[in-house]
């Protein structure tokens, strides 16, 4: 770089998106992307809620805990990842 010329900035960024791998497992976290999320006891608040955002996003929430909420079928899946320890 010559006396004069400006380098492009960019902005700060403690973590580079493009050196991180993230294990496909874990890459989508959302309730639709969960093994067999259709028909179980939060469907029905997940499609209300997945389109809140901020304060209504808490009275929502407070809503579906009223014992009026009948969501669907509980179910005793276990839904945990084993990772590979090193």
């Amino acid at each position: 770089r010559k006396k004069g010329e400006k380098r492009a900035s960019s902005p700060f960024r403690r973590i580079r998106e493009e050196e991180i791998e993230v294990d496909a497992r874990v890459a989508d976290n959302s309730f639709d992307a969960k093994r067999g999320a259709a028909g179980d006891w939060g469907e029905r608040a997940n499609q209300v809620l997945k389109f809140t955002k901020g304060k209504s996003f808490r009275h929502e929430k407070t809503k579906k805990k009223r014992g009026s909420y009948r969501g669907g079928s509980i179910s005793v899946q276990v839904n945990s990842i084993k990772f590979d320890s090193e």
